[in-house]
């Protein structure tokens, strides 16, 4: 659905003693059709700016990129009719209601049956009770929602969403997020720019970290795979040394650490060796309460990411 080769971006200095902007450089990616791919990276990262290459608002410097099957730069209005796009600040009419918001942009779009395509948005993300309201009255979680509406009011089969849920309050989020996974369901590619982690955690099949360059590509999983290796944490009653000292015995434990209340286990892989490690704990004399994977928040990964990017760029 969207391929890029080594795309960049830079933006021209301003004035006699301006430096020229490096926003994006050397992007190589592959997002593939009806997954949810989450985009993650600080502000000024490079996030937005791919976006706008991507929709074909903005040129490339350098590369090439695909979207949709069509070239950016050669085939940008097919583009065009090919994603919808919610942007951060999404610009909609505070003067026109819902209903002639939408049916604007419908016609925009060249959208047959706009009253009924508009009629089904508008029900879909539960504004059509508040259809004949001045949009500036609405609250920005109905903001959102009504931009996402525009969005998708063409049907386009790939969308790119920009901080969907920031600045939402927790019910308006979940209106969203739920939105965003029936969309999933439906075979829509979602290309998702985000700085809540726990909300690409949720959502995302894929996540790719950037900041300018692309730092790293993977499921959510095996990023933390990756990074931390499998782990398992063994809670007991009491711990003595020669229970870590038969722990670290077994010829697949590659780590164990004395936690509080436990042993920290890094195994080659858990499910196979986990009822190994309790006989042999509990041959020792242990007394085991209970057994449960050690789990990486995606915060916790994203940081280490960026740490390492920063150690490399310093190397």
């Amino acid at each position: 659905m969207i391929h890029t080769e080594a795309l960049t971006k830079r933006f021209p200095a301003f004035g006699r003693k301006g430096v020229e902007t490096l926003a994006v450089e050397d992007l190589t990616l592959h997002v593939r059709q009806g997954e949810v791919f989450g985009f993650l990276g600080p502000n000024g990262a490079g996030k937005t700016t791919t976006v706008r290459m991507l929709c074909a608002l903005i040129a490339p410097t350098e590369g090439k990129a695909w979207v949709a099957g069509h070239p950016v730069g050669q085939e940008d209005e097919s583009i065009r009719a090919q994603v919808g796009i919610l942007t951060e600040t999404p610009g909609l009419y505070a003067r026109l209601d819902a209903l002639s918001n939408l049916s604007f942009f419908a016609k925009l779009y060249g959208v047959d049956h706009v009253d009924r395509q508009v009629a089904k948005y508008l029900k879909m993300l539960g504004l059509w009770e508040r259809r004949s309201e001045a949009v500036g009255s609405f609250s920005k979680g109905m903001r959102q929602k009504l931009a996402i509406a525009r969005a998708l009011l063409h049907e386009p089969p790939l969308l790119f969403l920009d901080e969907p849920t920031a600045g939402l309050d927790p019910e308006a989020a979940r209106t969203v997020r739920d939105f965003i996974a029936e969309l999933q369901g439906a075979g829509r590619t979602i290309f998702l720019c985000t700085h809540n982690l726990d909300e690409a955690d949720r959502l995302c099949d894929r996540i790719g970290v950037i900041k300018q360059r692309l730092i790293s590509v993977d499921t959510p999983g095996r990023l933390r795979q990756r990074l931390y290796g499998h782990g398992t944490l063994v809670r007991l009653r009491t711990i003595a040394p020669q229970y870590i000292d038969v722990v670290r015995g077994l010829p697949f434990v590659q780590r164990v650490e004395q936690v509080d209340g436990g042993l920290s286990i890094k195994l080659d892989d858990p499910e196979q060796h986990n009822p190994q490690v309790i006989r042999a704990l509990v041959s020792a004399g242990a007394d085991v309460q209970f057994v449960e994977e050690i789990s990486h928040s995606l915060e916790s990964v994203y940081f280490d990411l960026m740490a390492q990017a920063q150690e490399e760029e310093l190397a």
